[in-house]
């Protein structure tokens, strides 16, 4: 490992969750699978890792947790370096959530979801009391699932019985390697949400692997873009890095259609509100709405503005004119961009 320090934060900046320094992966044969990788995960925040296959986003996020290990460079989590640590016990401290979910099949869901809290020495009662717990957060009712076997759970079932176990030990930490990619796209879409919803009622640290680009904008605060080669291309905002690829390469994996993604990932700003244009709105959206949800709004109705709410209040109205402008702004202000290294 090299013994390479890290950057402290900015003043009035909290330190990162989860901190790659100089981090690389070559293997015996000279292949390459991750450059020299900088990377700051914020506390609280879900970053996605996307890229085409074999770009080196699962190689990286198997190396935070050590099931891969770097062969540079140095990797913190709350400050301290896990690479000098023991790594059985560093994975009882992340949860850790895969495709094929890894459910023991000859276990009841309940013992499943409770296998860390076990081997951290929690007592039964206890360990099943946080399991139904979990159960519930994830909407699977402990009285009907708790007893069941992996067998009798769907697919989108059995992702949210290994989101639960992911949870169970409570840990700031949460790796997850295209956790919903073995479902229909009905079922992803929710898990999607019920995933979102939980990591920000529960403020956790989150770096997703995902290859589908409206997956990464949909889940992630920020977006990490891997090339070919284990090359960092891009990390930003999602607004930012729709609006602006960094090179060529960027641009032809967002997609022609990343203007129209823009907007599913822009909110509404009340700057870019009007007081109307003589009569009443025939239909609202809340302010914490997307442009997306305003214009499909607008065709809807096909009226050349929508009302905006907050608190049951209506505020002003949003016109075509007002999403030309959220959408420049977006872009142009944005100033959280970080650099692929050199």
């Amino acid at each position: 490992m090299t013994d390479r320090s890290p950057q402290a934060a900015p003043p009035g900046a909290a330190e990162p969750m989860i901190r790659l320094v100089g981090v690389g992966k070559t293997y015996p044969d000279g292949t390459v699978a991750v450059q020299e990788l900088d990377l700051d995960v914020p506390r609280g925040r879900t970053v996605c890792l996307v890229g085409p296959s074999g770009c080196g986003k699962s190689t990286t996020l198997k190396m935070v947790n050590r099931l891969i290990e770097p062969t540079s460079g140095r990797i913190f989590i709350d400050g301290e370096d896990i690479t000098r640590g023991d790594p059985v016990e560093l994975r009882r401290r992340i949860g850790y959530v895969i495709q094929q979910v890894g459910l023991f099949p000859h276990q009841s869901i309940r013992t499943n979801v409770a296998t860390v809290p076990s081997l951290l020495g929690w007592d039964r009662k206890r360990a099943a009391a946080r399991a139904d717990e979990l159960l519930d957060l994830v909407g699977l009712d402990p009285a009907q699932y708790a007893t069941r076997f992996p067998h009798q759970l769907s697919g989108g079932q059995r992702q949210r019985v290994g989101v639960a176990r992911a949870l169970a030990a409570d840990p700031p930490v949460l790796l997850m390697d295209e956790p919903f990619g073995a479902v229909d796209p009905i079922v992803r879409t929710r898990l999607q949400d019920e995933f979102a919803r939980i990591a920000r009622d529960l403020d956790k640290t989150v770096m997703f692997v995902t290859h589908d680009i409206d997956e990464a904008i949909r889940m992630g605060d920020k977006v990490a873009v891997f090339a070919v080669g284990g090359r960092l291309a891009q990390y930003d905002e999602p607004a930012a890095l729709l609006g602006r690829p960094a090179d060529d390469f960027v641009a032809q994996f967002v997609g022609a259609s990343r203007g129209l993604r823009r907007l599913s990932v822009t909110p509404i700003d009340v700057a870019d509100l009007q007081p109307g244009n003589g009569h009443p709105p025939a239909e609202t959206v809340p302010l914490s709405s997307s442009l997306e949800d305003a214009l499909a709004t607008m065709l809807r109705q096909d009226d050349a503005q929508v009302g905006v709410t907050d608190e049951g209040r209506t505020i002003g109205v949003l016109t075509p004119d007002g999403v030309h402008r959220a959408l420049r702004r977006s872009v142009n202000t944005d100033s959280s961009a970080t650099a692929p290294r050199e």
